[in-house]
């Protein structure tokens, strides 16, 4: 159940709303289902002589009682109350009782209080009403409404549970301000996939993923076409941002603004300083953390590839406040793919990372503002330039998502043990997004792989299955099953080729961390292969052998060291 409260000017125009035909012919059957006292509240949905204009003046009376200068600019209090999806139909008589303990609880109408606030609750759908209260009390004080949003959503937790509806996650005050009604509308009359906030939003984060200071994150900004206004102290310094779409515009035609604080409590601009102050210094960073600042986007990918495996394991293995750090330093990995993923998963990746934004704020502070390794690996994504969706570029996609998906089901599982539940669903909705982006980018590769694999000649199909058994034991007739097999195959005939000791090689990917979350192991253990063993994410045919050459030299084995285990239980995986 979601309560959603704004406040407004023109009790008649909101009347007219919910006694009219809806934007859409969708309003069926309005009427009262409870009122302030519903002898006083003429209803005109089913009282034919009956009026909006009665229903307005009844209800906006104790706000004509008290002196103009004392009488709010925003007098009507507006709250819809809506059943999640799935949930049953409620009648009139319980919808009347949600509404009631929606205004004792906010403190619009408490219970045996009758100088309280005029209010009624219309019901013109099956599955919500509109609550509308006018802010005067018939004493002709104000009502004590602080806080009022936190208190309707609590109390709608226990209405759940009593009218044994769905169980929302509840929340703990980090989140970023919801669209008001007004905004979704207003984006689907200008025909936008999303509000002009949530727009903004991902333009301030996308403008932020490892960006090196101040300077360029306002450049970004402008480059995507986003209008900038910063507020300039005396002495020159930048004290805040606001930023607008283009177009976007209220009735007087000044366009509307949105400072960085309002989208997102991280994204005002002390909290971005904060992060942009991350020291760039990579010298004591580990080797492969250190993303190379100018190169082809598949390098840049694979290289972003083995610092989110290293991320992921860390904050499922450290504490609180330096997971705060990682979590972000993942969003803002997340934040780079949207921006240079190919077009055929960009959308895709771009809702992952606006679903993730939510993980990455809970009320801890983190040690640092975000992980010094993540921001290279953002910046090296974005210097990179866009991906395309084929050849080696395609591939390393595909590498790299494969294991967004494993890195946020790991935060999803984080947040979980710690009851973090708004969280945890929105890692849990990430990962979904980005696993069907994953299929996307790597139907041609894997298509690919699976080719090559089927047609190398049966010894050798027969050797690199017995590797596969001594690295998983008991599990390769599973493993056989599924689609990925023949792929598995082809990549470890390739490193074979190019040196390594498959064997070894296939212990350090299955030690790397845990398999059981992964719904395609074989996936999974494919681009850990071809990434540990620096292999190309495309895959190469073999060279076909030499005329002139009698006899081909064996290649010389290198041996992997492995790791300290970390070992994978396929055995109770689940489905993700």
């Amino acid at each position: 159940m979601v309560p959603d409260i704004s406040l407004g000017r023109r009790t008649y125009g909101l009347l007219a709303y919910l006694y009219g035909p809806g934007r859409r012919d969708e309003h069926l059957d309005p009427h009262l289902v409870a009122a302030w006292q519903p002898a006083l509240a003429p209803d005109p949905g089913r009282d034919p002589a009956a009026t909006l204009k009665q229903l307005q003046e009844r209800l906006d009376l104790p706000v004509r009682a008290v002196p103009e200068h004392r009488r709010l600019k925003q007098h009507v209090w507006h709250c819809p109350v809506r059943t999640a999806p799935g949930d049953r139909q409620l009648s009139d008589a319980e919808w009347a009782h949600v509404a009631r303990r929606i205004v004792h609880a906010t403190g619009i109408a408490e219970e045996g209080d009758d100088q309280a606030c005029r209010w009624i609750a219309v019901r013109h759908a099956h599955d919500h009403i509109h609550i509308v209260a006018t802010l005067k009390r018939q004493d002709g004080r104000s009502p004590r409404r602080h806080d009022d949003y936190h208190r309707a959503q609590a109390e709608c937790r226990r209405i759940e549970e009593d009218f044994g509806l769905r169980r929302l996650n509840p929340g703990d005050r980090t989140a970023a301000k919801r669209p008001t009604s007004a905004e979704r509308a207003k984006a689907e009359r200008a025909g936008r996939s999303a509000t002009a906030r949530e727009l903004l939003r991902d333009h301030v984060r996308q403008a932020i993923a490892g960006a090196q200071d101040e300077a360029e994150f306002f450049d970004r900004l402008r480059e995507a076409g986003v209008r900038l206004d910063r507020r300039i102290a005396p002495s020159g310094d930048v004290l805040g941002y606001k930023v607008a779409l283009p177009g976007d515009r209220n009735r007087a035609g000044e366009p509307i603004w949105f400072p960085g604080s309002k989208l997102a409590p991280d994204l005002s601009l002390p909290k971005i300083r904060g992060r942009l102050a991350t020291p760039d210094d990579d010298d004591d960073l580990p080797s492969d953390a250190r993303v190379r600042q100018r190169g082809a986007p598949a390098r840049a990918w694979r290289e972003a590839t083995a610092i989110v495996e290293r991320t992921s394991t860390a904050y499922a293995n450290g504490h609180e406040a330096e997971a705060a750090a990682q979590l972000s330093g993942l969003g803002e990995v997340l934040d780079a793919v949207a921006q240079t993923s190919p077009a055929s998963t960009r959308q895709q990746v771009t809702e992952a990372a606006r679903s993730f934004e939510r993980a990455t704020r809970w009320h801890t502070r983190a040690d640092r503002a975000v992980d010094r390794a993540a921001r290279s690996a953002a910046r090296g994504i974005i210097q990179a330039g866009n991906a395309l969706g084929r050849g080696e570029d395609g591939a390393a996609t595909a590498m790299l998502l494969s294991t967004l998906v494993l890195a946020t089901l790991a935060a999803a599982r984080w947040h979980t043990a710690r009851r973090h539940h708004q969280q945890a669903a929105a890692a849990r909705q990430a990962a979904d997004q980005l696993r069907a982006a994953y299929h996307t980018a790597a139907t041609t590769p894997m298509r690919t792989m699976r080719r090559q694999g089927r047609r190398l000649p049966e010894r050798t199909r027969a050797r690199h299955t017995a590797t596969v058994e001594a690295a998983l034991p008991g599990h390769t007739a599973t493993l056989r099953r599924e689609s990925g097999w023949d792929a598995l195959v082809a990549t470890l005939d390739q490193a074979e080729r190019a040196g390594h000791d498959p064997e070894a090689l296939l212990h350090k990917a299955v030690a790397w961390r845990e398999l059981h979350t992964a719904d395609n192991i074989t996936d999974v253990l494919n681009w850990r292969l071809r990434r540990l063993g620096q292999l190309p994410a495309h895959p190469t045919p073999p060279r076909a052998p030499s005329r002139s050459t009698t006899q081909q030299p064996q290649p010389t084995r290198t041996h992997t060291t492995t790791p300290s285990p970390n070992p994978a239980s396929p055995d109770h995986r689940r489905r993700h």
